[in-house]
Order: structure tokens, then sequence, then C-alpha cells
């Protein structure tokens, strides 16, 4: 790249104006290398980070004061966790005080006396040696909340347990700064005196918060939405965040916890929706700014030369941490499956590490040479974490459910075989069974069978899928086989073998949707139906009723709308999906 170009990327705003190259420079590295990463399975973390090494001063040299950008940056952070407040209702924070700060607690104190060990053994003091293992500690909270995104384990109960830990680390990070300051030469001089108002002014802070919280920002909310513009709501929003980040930064917290403890002010508020969406865009932008601003800051003169310490740092703190969260984990009764996914997410270390590191620098307990080896160290691990979990998804041993009072299917002989007992095979068994007929079930999750025994069912464990064991399950002597599994191409499969195997029983099948029922017509099902259709018959009737349409009328459009599907169905089996179109009603004049 000309130097011209990188001159102008670097002078930021020389003659006043904006500096749309820089701008344009962070998008396209985004634009580029994330869906290219995302392609080949390594995910938008490490795309962001390769992109932003690419870009900063040791790739193509775009950027070189890429630390202005990281405090920029971090502005994502903290609008990612305002985020995860909305979604925190007060009643949900305190159900998860138990994860918080006994699991929390536990797995950061023994992560930390562990750690520590890593700089005695390198030869390092003691106070060094305590700062360091403490930042590694700190996981990375835009990592971890991004990977859960991902996976779509935010709102189950291992994705909230990981929320919890991070919570519990967020606000350690305010008693370990304060013991930097202790740790630090002529630290312990401080006065009582000082401390207390330390702390005063931090429960301060909290307490404008949440009173401002409580009474001003729901009504705030109320009187824009009925005399201000989108474009204010959306101002307001961003206002509310970052004016709780300042605040908490000024009583000596994170901008983080403010912007959380906002968020679950106003997680009951009836703006919650629209506050998300006026925030969400901003937080994807800026928090693919902190991981390019990550991967901008990575140092590779500092590794190069400090590449023995940093070669060993690097894993060494990685797998003693791994190996804590994992051991803390097993002891609490977690499920190994569980506690491996929880070591390998949050074994690397985070954002706060940077402000922890920076602050024992300023104090002098970290020489900068230390400091940037640590912060090397940090970053290295944060780019690691995307590999790991590729790996740990590859190779770890898939979970499986305990198989206890679970029993195989053998020489089962009820008058109707019902393959599948999930929510629809559930209801298809009480009229069966209220009229007396005896029914063999059978289903492949040992989960749902020991569930099913709790309210009285007797469930089999057999994939209805395969001839042996159909014939083990007595289709051959039954009068009606049911397929009803949750999975469309088992459904598909039990019909052709049943009908090919076992011609004179009759079929009633599950339908995933239209083309899935014409597929079962074909393999010979006497009887589909669509898993959806018959509750979207009883919706459409109740949103004419609720639209003030007379019964009577309603009763004749929906017995009219049901021959029109029946008939159009009758046309797709012979001419194919789109044989019936012209009698879907559609709400468009052109027909393409």
């Amino acid at each position: 790249m000309s130097a011209e170009v990188v001159e102008a990327v670097n002078n930021s705003g020389a003659h006043g104006g904006p500096d749309l190259i820089a701008v344009v420079v962070l998008l396209a590295a985004a634009v580029i290398a994330v869906p290219v990463f995302r392609r080949l399975g390594l995910g938008s973390v490490l795309g962001y980070l390769a992109a932003g090494l690419a870009i900063g001063p040791f790739g193509m040299g775009f950027f070189h004061e890429a630390q202005s950008i990281l405090h920029v940056a971090e502005l994502g952070v903290v609008l990612f966790l305002f985020i995860i407040g909305l979604e925190m209702q007060p009643s949900r924070l305190w159900a998860m005080r138990a994860d918080i700060f006994g699991l929390g607690l536990l797995q950061v104190g023994i992560a930390i006396a562990a750690l520590v060990w890593v700089g005695l053994a390198l030869g390092y003091p003691v106070v060094p040696s305590f700062v360091a293992g403490t930042g590694f500690v700190l996981t990375s909270t835009a990592i971890v909340m991004q990977m859960l995104t991902e996976r779509n384990s935010m709102a189950q109960p291992k994705g909230r347990r990981m929320v919890a830990i991070l919570l519990l680390e967020d606000l350690a990070i305010v008693p370990l700064l304060a013991l930097v300051a202790f740790l630090a030469p002529g630290g312990a001089e401080a006065t009582l005196s000082d401390r207390l108002t330390s702390v005063g002014i931090g429960l301060a802070a909290i307490t404008i918060l949440v009173i401002a919280g409580r009474y001003l920002l729901d009504p705030m909310f109320r009187l824009l939405a009925r005399f201000g513009a989108r474009e204010v709501m959306t101002a307001a929003a961003l206002l509310v965040v970052f004016g709780a980040a300042i605040l908490m930064q000024a009583g000596g917290l994170s901008m983080a916890m403010g912007a959380f403890l906002a968020g679950v002010l106003l997680s009951e508020s009836s703006f919650r929706h629209q506050l998300e969406a006026d925030i969400e865009p901003f937080r994807g932008l800026l928090l693919g700014l902190f991981f390019l601003s990550v991967g901008m800051v990575l140092d590779l003169d500092t590794i190069v030369a400090n590449w023995g310490v940093i070669a060993i740092s690097v894993p060494a703190y990685i797998v003693l941490k791994m190996g804590v969260i994992y051991a803390v984990a097993r002891a609490l009764k977690t499920e190994k499956s569980e506690a491996l996914e929880r070591a390998v997410l949050m074994a690397q270390g985070g954002e706060f590490a940077f402000v922890l590191y920076a602050t024992a620098t300023q104090f002098g307990i970290l020489t900068p040479e230390w400091n940037a080896n640590l912060t090397a160290v940090i970053i290295c691990s944060m780019a690691l974490t995307p590999l790991m979990i590729i790996l740990h998804d590859r190779f770890a041993p898939k979970p499986t459910g305990s198989m206890d009072g679970v029993d195989a299917v053998r020489e089962l002989s009820g008058n109707v075989l019902l393959i599948g007992f999930g929510r629809m095979g559930q209801i298809i068994s009480q009229p069966l069974l209220a009229r007396g007929y005896t029914l063999s079930i059978i289903d492949t999750d040992a989960q749902a069978i020991q569930d099913a025994s709790v309210i009285g069912f007797k469930v089999w464990y057999g994939d209805g899928a395969r001839l042996d064991i159909l014939h083990a399950a007595g289709a051959a002597n039954a009068n009606l086989i049911i397929a009803a599994p949750n999975d469309r191409a088992a459904v598909t499969k039990i019909v052709e073998l049943a009908k090919h195997e076992f011609p004179m029983v009759p079929v009633l099948a599950r339908a995933y949707d239209r083309q899935h029922a014409l597929e079962l017509v074909q393999a010979g099902a006497e009887f589909q139906l669509r898993e959806t259709l018959e509750s979207s018959f009883a919706m459409g009737k109740q949103a004419l009723l609720a639209l003030g349409v007379d019964p009577k009328i309603v009763d004749e459009v929906m017995e009219t709308f049901r021959e029109r599907d029946v008939e159009r169905f009758a046309l797709e089996c012979v001419g194919g999906i789109f044989a019936g179109r012209d009698l879907i009603i559609g709400n468009s004049k052109t027909r393409h």
C-alpha cells in the first residue's frame, strides 16, 4: 500500500474533515474476513482478530495507534452487557445468585490460586505473579457472549451459568483494582479513611443509578415516545447506556457493570424491546470493532523478542485455567460434557486484564516489558479460543443421556404401534387410550423415555426407521402404525418400510410441511397430517372472531378454506407442489 494512503489513515482528521479512509479500511477488513472465516467454520471472532492483525501496525500498516481505537471499541462490550442486562429481570438475577456468588466465586478464587504459580515457576516475584495470574482469570466477556450467541446457548441453563460467572468476574475487577493499589510500593500507607471513601463513592454511584432507573428512566422514555422522533429515542437509549457506564467508572467501578445494571433496571420496562432494537446495530458494529482492535494491538515484535516466555505462558495459563474450571464444575455435579465445554469457552484471558495490567504498570508493580508480554499472552489466548472450540466440537465425546430405566424394544403386541413420543405423539395417545386400545410406544430419546415414565407411560427404546425394530415392536400384528417422530427423514423411512413389509397394516404419518406430506402420500401412507395444519386452522378462526366477523360467517369461511386446501392437495398429488397454486389467495395483485 502506498505511503500516501497509510499517512492519510494515520493522520485522522488532520484537516478537520472526517477520516473516511480509516472507516472504509475497517469496514472492508470486517466485510472480507468475517464471511471467509465463517465459511471455513472458524467463526466470526477469529475473522475479526485476523482482519485486525492484517490492517494493524504488524500487517499492512494502515493503523499505528491501535490502542486509541481499542478504547473506543470497548464501548461495544459496554453495549453488549446492556443488552444482556435487558434480558435479566431482577427476579431472574436473584434466581442466579447461587451461581454468581457460589459457582463464580469458587471458580475465580481457585483459578487465581492456581495461575499465580505460573509466574512463580518462571522466576517472577510474588506480587507481579499474583497480578499476572489474576488478570488471566478474568475471562473475555465479549468472546464468551459472542460464542454463546452463535451457539444458541445463551438462554440454556449451561449458558446462564457461564453468564453468572462472567458477572462475578466483572464485579471482581473492583476489589482487584483496589488490591493492586494496596500492593503497590507505598500502597499500604493508604489510610482507612481513603479506603472507606472509595467504597462510599462506589456505593453512592450504584445508589444513584438504581434510583434513576427505578423512578426516572421509564417516565423519560414514555415522554419521549409521546413527543419525540424515533432518532431521539435512539439517542436517549445511547445516553442511558453511556451515562450509566460513565457514572460507574467515576465511582471506581467498571463501565460494563454500569451498562449491565442499566439494562437490568430497564428489563421490566415497556420500552425494553424497542431499546434492544435501537442499540443492537451499534452493539454489533462496536463489538466487531473491539475484536478488530484487539487484533491490531497484538505486538509481534514483543512476541518475537520474548517468544520463549510467551510460548510457555499461553499454554500454561490456558491448561491450568481449563483444569480449574473443569474441576470446579465436576465438583458441583455438572455433567462432563457441560464442564468440558465451559472449560474450553472460558479458557482465555479477557479485556479487563488490559485494565488491570495497565493499572499495575502505573503503580510500578509491572514493568512496561512485563505488561507488553502479559498483554500478548492475553491476546494470543483470545485468538486461540475459536480454534479450541472448533477442536472441541469435532473431537469431544458427544453427550449421551443416562439409560437408567430405559428398556430396548422386545416382542411388543399392542393394538397400535406409536413411533415417536414427542409433543405430537403424546396428544395422539390420549383418545386411543381413552377408548381402551393398547399402545406399544417406541422412541429414540432416552431422556424423553425417562420423563414419560414419570407421568405414567411405558415407552421402549428403539429406532422405528429400522426394519428389525419394527418387527420387534410388533408391527406385523398391529392394527395400526402411527409414525410421529420429530424427524422428517425418519417419518418417510418408517412409512416406506412399513408399507413394503406390512402392506396390510394402515399407516398414519406426521408431516413436517406440504412437500413432506406429498412424499408421504407417494410412500403409501393412508393418512398424513401437517403438524401445524389444525393449529393454523384454529388460529385463523380465532383471528376472524377477534376482528368481529359473525361466527356463522366464520364457520362458512373456514369450511370453504378446508375444502380449498383438500382440493389443492389433491391437485398437488398429481401435478406436483405448484399444481394447486391458483387456489391460493394471495395479497399481491400480480402473479408471477
